[in-house]
């Protein structure tokens, strides 16, 4: 069984694309803030607990619970 590879995925520095969303309702606040199919988002830090995750899009750093984070898949 193949998981599909969502931002939550990733460790602190890894980049990745976003493919697109699985959460429609938290999908229009991402893409409102940036985050779109096509956008490179990289993993700038993590909370010591492992959530939230900050971040880097579009030249600036979001903070996401991890729920969000897992929302949002890669290609």
């Amino acid at each position: 069984m193949s998981h599909e590879r969502n931002l939550a995925d990733l460790k602190l520095g890894e980049v990745g694309t976003v493919r697109g969303f699985t959460d429609e309702q938290i999908s229009l606040k991402l893409l409102e803030m940036g985050v779109l199919p096509g956008t490179e988002v990289m993993v700038y830090n993590r909370a010591p607990l492992g959530d939230p995750i900050s971040i880097c899009v579009c030249g600036y750093n979001l903070s996401l619970r991890l729920n969000e984070a897992s929302s949002i898949l890669l290609e």
